[in-house]
C-alpha cells in the first residue's frame, strides 16, 4: 500500500518507559518502581481537582462543553488577556501540531535547535518541510539568527526551558532577538516548563501577554501536565493575538479535550498555592543531584525544569546506565537517541531521589 512519502522521513515518538512494562519485564514490585523518565509532577494531583473528578464522573456520558467557556476564562484572567487570545489543546503538543499545520506545506521551513522536544521534528517533516537546526545542542540565539539571516523560516521553535536538556535563555536575548524576526514567521514559544524556570529565576520569565503585544507573530505554550500534576488528563493551551487563534482553530476537531480534562484544569488553576510548593521542593531536591554529579566527576546541565540532564562524557555509555536501572525499577529517559551519551532524571520526592542514589551508585560499580 502506497502511502504519503513525506511519511518515510518521519521517526515515531518514544514516549518514556511505563511502570507496567517494568513490572511486566522484570519481574519488579509495582510499588517499588521509580518513574522518572516523563517530568511528570511526582508529588501528584491537587486534591481539589480529586474531588471535582468524582463528583463529575457519573456525567461522563455527556459531551464537554465544546466552547470551553470556563476553562479559557480563567486562563484568560490568569494571563491578563482576552479568552479570544486562548486555544486549548489535549496536551500543548496539540497546539504545535495545529501551528505547523497552519504555516507549513512542502518547501516550508522550520528552524530549532539542534537538541530539542522530538515533536517539533516529527510535525514539521509530516508536512514536507525542512527542518533547519543549529550547531549547538542548546539554545544558541546567535547561530538562530546565522540560520535565519541565511535561510529565514516559515516557523521558529523556541523551547524555554528546553527539554530535553534543561537550559534556559533569558527574556531580554529572546525578545532582542525576536526583533529581528519578519511579520510572516510564526514563533512558538514553548513554555511547557516555564512555572519552574520563572521560580528559580527571574530573568527566564517570559510574560505571555507581553510576549505576544510586543510581537503579534508569537504564540505562547503552557502545559497542564507538568507543574500542576495533569500529565494523565492531555491539556494544554495556546495565546496569541486573536487572528492567530482564529486561523488555528480551523485545524482543531470539535471535542478535542474531555469533561474531566476541563473540569481538572479549571480546579488545579485554583491551587496555585500548591502548585509553587511542588516547585521550591523540586529545586530542594534537583540541588541533590548536582551534588551527586559533582561528587563523581559528571558533568550536568544547570536546569530550570524538574528534570536533570547528567552526562557521562568517557566514564560510561548512558544506554547502559538506564537499562541498569530500569532492571532495578528506576526509569530514567536516555538521551542516546538525542545524541548525547546523558541520562535525563526527573526530579522525585526526596524518598525516591535518595533510592535513586543508592541504585545508581550500584549500577556505575558494576559498569566499571
Amino acid at each position: 500500500m502506497q502511502f504519503n512519502k513525506v511519511l518515510e522521513n518521519v521517526t515515531t515518538y518514544e514516549a518514556g518507559k511505563p511502570i507496567e512494562l517494568v513490572v511486566r519485564e522484570y519481574g519488579v514490585k509495582p510499588e517499588s518502581v521509580i518513574k522518572l523518565a516523563s517530568n511528570e509532577n511526582p508529588y501528584g494531583t491537587s486534591p481539589k481537582v480529586t474531588a471535582k473528578i468524582q463528583e463529575l464522573a457519573k456525567n461522563m456520558f455527556v459531551y464537554p462543553d465544546d466552547s470551553m467557556y470556563e476553562l479559557k476564562e480563567a486562563l484568560a484572567n490568569k494571563f491578563e488577556v482576552e479568552s479570544s487570545n486562548v486555544i486549548i489543546g489535549s496536551g500543548s503538543d496539540q497546539i504545535l501540531e495545529f501551528c505547523v499545520h497552519a504555516k507549513c506545506e512542502k518547501d516550508s521551513k522550520i528552524l530549532m535547535a539542534k537538541t530539542t522536544f522530538a515533536m517539533y521534528e516529527i510535525y514539521g517533516k509530516q508536512t514536507g518541510a525542512t527542518i533547519i537546526k543549529t550547531e549547538d545542542d542548546q539554545h544558541n540565539l546567535e547561530q538562530f539568527s546565522k540560520l535565519y539571516k541565511e535561510h529565514g523560516a516559515d516557523v521558529i521553535f523556541l523551547c524555554l526551558p528546553n527539554n530535553p536538556l534543561g537550559e534556559c535563555v533569558d527574556k531580554d536575548d529572546v525578545y532582542a532577538f525576536l526583533e529581528t524576526i519578519d511579520s510572516n514567521t510564526l514563533v512558538v514559544v514553548d513554555g511547557a516548563y516555564q512555572e519552574y524556570a520563572s521560580f528559580k529565576d527571574e530573568k527566564k520569565r517570559i510574560v505571555a501577554k507581553d510576549l505576544i503585544t510586543k510581537f503579534p507573530n508569537t504564540i505562547y505554550l503552557g502545559t497542564f501536565s507538568k507543574a500542576y500534576a495533569l500529565g494523565g488528563m492531555r491539556v494544554g493551551y495556546g495565546i496569541a493575538q486573536a487572528n492567530i487563534i482564529k486561523t488555528l482553530y480551523k485545524l482543531r476537531a470539535p471535542f478535542n479535550i474531555t469533561t474531566l480534562t476541563l473540569a481538572a484544569a479549571i480546579e488545579a488553576l485554583k491551587d496555585e498555592e500548591l502548585v509553587n510548593e511542588c516547585i521550591a521542593k523540586n529545586f530542594e531536591e534537583m540541588t541533590r543531584y548536582e551534588e551527586y554529579a559533582k561528587s563523581k566527576g559528571f558533568e550536568y546541565i544547570p536546569s530550570y525544569t524538574n528534570f536533570i540532564t547528567i552526562k557521562f562524557a568517557d566514564k560510561f555509555v548512558s544506554k547502559e546506565v538506564a537499562q541498569k536501572l530500569l532492571e532495578r525499577g528506576v526509569i530514567v529517559r536516555d538521551l542516546t537517541g538525542y545524541g548525547q551519551n546523558a541520562i535525563r532524571i526527573t526530579i522525585g520526592r526526596n524518598e525516591q531521589n535518595t533510592k535513586v542514589f543508592e541504585q545508581l551508585d550500584e549500577v556505575l560499580e558494576n559498569l566499571k
